[in-house]
């Protein structure tokens, strides 16, 4: 395929469904999608009223956003408060709630807060304000790691000082054993992230076909691309097989980016990483390592230890983050809690799946 708009061709398409509903009988299948641009493909394009009533797609922590946990908002907000601090971060970030406050209400106080497009752009801003101190507060996935550990390189290598990176980075592989360990909901396949894993590859999900005899789908993220990874994966369900196939192939390669990979573990190492929703994983988040440890917000800071915060009362994030329950399952979805006033952070970043349902009309789940 040569042109976006072949992959929103409406003949493919109804050959698709039409292929996947002859796969397909009476029995449920569950398909969960781990990332929050596929969330918002599925519902921008109708996918689920084009689907049999037989397979159910759930969202599930997709969205790193919403996956920070409370206690790291409130760290960067404490961080945020210290003298002569600038603190850098993405402008989703802004508005998720930490247990009493937000970076958004903490710039309104007076910190000095600034959003990037880039961890570069914080090396900028120390570059304009060589006397004061930076901090970088990293929060993504493997999508956007590597950028970040580029950055740290270029640091040391230029003799950066006052420059600290506060890493809440996240590892999508252990979150979706995670969620498989819970049992809290059936997942017969998984629709895995296309912008991950042309960082990782395909290998990182082989334990889960072999281990957990679950299926796995790399997507992309047009309709066709979407749709033709829900075939593959009935294919694969009603073969009585589990394996890990690459309908991305235009973008993703088994062996993913290497010279990516590299960047990001000379930089970072894995740690242990509590996720919003699930708790604390094993090996699912990404620490500076020693060679690097002089770029560590976390140590240079002191950042004392901080107690996960509970969720405001009625917001049912953590259960949508599992998959365990859908946005209209809340009494404050479309209510008390919109884009414009979101309560949870599932309704703050345009990935989230709140924000996914009541943009475009999944209000009913």
């Amino acid at each position: 395929m040569k042109y976006l708009d072949e992959f929103s061709n409406p003949r493919l398409a109804r050959g698709l469904i039409r292929a996947i509903k002859e796969l397909v009988d009476k029995e449920e299948v569950c398909l969960m999608e781990v990332c929050g641009t596929h969330t918002v493909a599925i519902f921008k394009h109708g996918i689920k009223q084009l689907l049999p009533d037989s397979i159910r797609l759930l969202s599930g922590p997709g969205c790193p956003v919403c996956v920070t946990p409370t206690e790291d908002v409130d760290a960067a907000i404490l961080l945020s408060k210290k003298s002569g601090l600038i603190l850098t971060t993405f402008g989703d970030m802004m508005r998720v709630p930490g247990s009493s406050s937000s970076l958004g209400q903490a710039r309104a106080d007076g910190a000095d807060i600034r959003i990037v497009y880039s961890p570069l752009d914080a090396l900028e801003i120390l570059s304009q304000n060589p006397s004061r101190k930076v901090v970088f507060f990293g929060v993504g996935f493997e999508t956007t790691s590597p950028n970040i550990a580029s950055t740290v390189h270029s640091a040391q290598k230029d003799g950066v000082r006052n420059f600290w990176v506060y890493s809440c980075h996240k590892l999508i592989p252990p979150a979706m054993q995670a969620l498989l360990e819970a049992g809290e909901t059936k997942i017969d396949g998984f629709i895995c992230p296309g912008h991950v894993s042309t960082i990782i590859g395909s290998f990182p999900y082989e334990f889960i076909a072999q281990d957990y005899g679950v299926p796995c789908v790399i997507s992309g993220f047009e309709p066709l691309d979407i749709l033709a990874s829900i075939y593959m994966l009935v294919k694969q369900i009603k073969e009585k097989r589990a394996g890990v196939e690459i309908q991305y192939r235009r973008c993703v390669r088994p062996e993913g980016n290497r010279k990516a990979m590299t960047r990001l573990y000379e930089v970072f190492e894995p740690t242990d990483s509590s996720w919003r929703g699930i708790g604390l994983i094993p090996n699912s988040g990404l620490k500076i390592k020693e060679g690097y440890r002089d770029f560590d917000a976390a140590l240079y800071f002191e950042i004392p230890p901080l107690s996960s915060g509970v969720e405001k009362s009625g917001c049912i994030c953590k259960e949508v983050l599992r998959g365990v329950s859908t946005p209209p399952d809340c009494l404050l979805f479309g209510k008390g809690c919109t884009p414009e006033n979101p309560v949870g952070p599932c309704m703050v970043s345009s990935e989230g799946t709140c924000g996914a349902y009541y943009k475009y009309g999944g209000l009913t789940g």
